[in-house]
């Protein structure tokens, strides 16, 4: 098949998909303001479901329920089932997979040929990550799956939309995402909230410029995408090199700093609503644009925090990491799957109305802590200071043996910063940290996922 009648086939089968999300979208915007015993009535049997459907078609959840009965099951009994890590997910691909017909050999020939977002025959969709948490992650979502994951991931959006009254005439939502396979980003986001909306995606890899002109080029009312790059586009309209006004801002796939929220509320004064998720659950909180942090999407998502023994600890104690269990995911079951991200809970009622639990916004992965030795430098000692220069655009931190290295886009005192580091640093056991600081025109981001990794461990 060639890659225009590849293309027409893609197109053909995405409408139809999308059709069912806007089928499906009223129904999880109601889901909203449901008041807690609903929610939790509707999760538990979410989650029955879930089990009985891997234990009898995955060998290696069968194994893992021995002790447990899906139709009894409570989202207490998740603590009977051991963690479940990205390795181990991997290793044991074929015998966590669901669907006879498809296998990580299969998999993988899918990735090698697809062209763009294809489908299988059996109207599955196949994306692979960037392994930026060392492990390369092949993943898998069935068709409802996608509805359920882009209506958890436009919701919040919907819900403000239709409170606001009649759309937007002209409305253009620009999507700076990976842009192209095998990265789920683009798919699960170039979704327009409302009838009117046209789309347009802008890749988040090309060279800044060519993003901020095509994103001048777009004058878009609704912006969503990675938050870095959003962040940057922020600081260029107040430097007057970016005139949109956008009503609504979305950000994903990295951690939304402060210093890229303020970026946004000083640039456009728009909501923002920040989004949490991973390949492998798919959409885990998002913000609802009115009060602080996240809300977990508890009907289709069951977060846990645990201690290190893997115990679920009081919404007050620190946790050691954080576990999920996507109810959505029936051709490849992530059941008390290890993110990596810390989760704090926040307390108290929402100004938006809804009883979804709230989370902080997620400061990113323990993987971007440094460990030097027995000493542990959290990720946040370098985002303070990088984060809140206003003549850094873009950072990467490199770790060396004694310190780091750090490449900025824009045009700080390097010797300042260098400074700044290196007192930052120091409260966590460094008292001489050896930081070099230079300045590059741009940093790479990952070739296909369209990321920045913005911290680098030494190997």
């Amino acid at each position: 098949m060639s890659h225009e009648a590849g293309t027409a086939a893609y197109e053909h089968l995405r409408a139809a998909h999308l059709s069912a999300v806007r089928a499906s979208l009223e129904d999880h915007v109601a889901r909203l303001d449901w008041p807690r015993p609903r929610i939790e009535r509707y999760r538990t049997e979410r989650l029955r479901s879930l089990l009985a459907y891997a234990r009898a078609r995955s060998p290696f959840h069968a194994a893992r329920m021995a002790g447990v009965d899906p139709a009894t099951a409570t989202v207490e009994d998740l603590v009977r089932l051991p963690p479940m890590v990205k390795r181990e997910a991997q290793d044991e691909w074929d015998a966590i997979v669901t669907t006879p017909g498809i296998d990580r050999a299969g998999a993988e020939r899918v990735l090698a040929q697809q062209r763009w977002f294809s489908y299988t025959p059996a109207g599955h969709q196949v994306f692979s990550s960037g392994g930026s948490s060392g492990v390369r992650g092949v993943y898998v979502w069935d068709w409802e799956q996608f509805v359920t994951l882009a209506c958890l991931a436009w919701r919040w959006q919907a819900r403000a939309e239709r409170a606001a009254g009649p759309g937007i005439r002209g409305a253009r939502l620009a999507v700076l995402e990976a842009g192209e396979p095998p990265h789920a980003s683009t798919p699960l986001f170039d979704v327009a909230t409302g009838p009117l909306m046209e789309t347009i995606v802008i890749p988040a890899a090309a060279p800044f410029d060519q993003v901020l002109r095509a994103v001048s080029d777009a004058r878009p009312t609704h912006l969503v995408g990675y938050a870095s790059v959003i962040g940057r586009l922020a600081r260029a309209a107040v430097a007057g090199e970016l005139d949109i006004r956008p009503v609504r801002v979305s950000t994903n796939s990295e951690p939304l700093g402060a210093e890229d929220r303020d970026a946004i509320g000083a640039a456009w004064g728009a909501p923002v609503h920040n989004l949490w998720g991973s390949t492998e659950i798919g959409v885990q909180a998002v913000g609802c644009g009115h009060g602080d942090g996240l809300h977990l999407c508890e009907d289709e998502v069951i977060v846990e925090r645990v201690d290190s023994s893997g115990r679920p600890v009081r919404p007050d104690e620190p946790a050691a990491r954080t576990l999920a269990t996507g109810l959505a995911g029936r051709t490849f079951p992530f059941i008390r799957y290890d993110l990596g991200d810390e989760v704090t809970v926040l307390p108290g009622e929402c100004a938006c109305g809804s009883s979804m639990l709230r989370v902080a916004d997620i400061a990113g992965r323990r993987d971007d802590d440094f460990r030097y030795g027995g000493r542990t430098v959290p990720a946040s000692a370098f985002r303070h200071v990088l984060g809140t220069d206003p003549l850094i655009s873009e950072y990467q931190v490199h770790q060396t043996a004694g310190g780091a290295d750090v490449l900025v886009v824009g045009s700080p005192d390097v010797s300042a910063v260098a400074a700044a580091l290196v007192a930052s640093l120091s409260p966590y056991g460094l008292a001489d940290p050896e930081i070099s600081v230079r300045t590059v025109e741009r940093l790479p981001r990952h070739a296909s996922t369209g990321k920045l990794t913005r911290f680098i461990p030494l190997l």
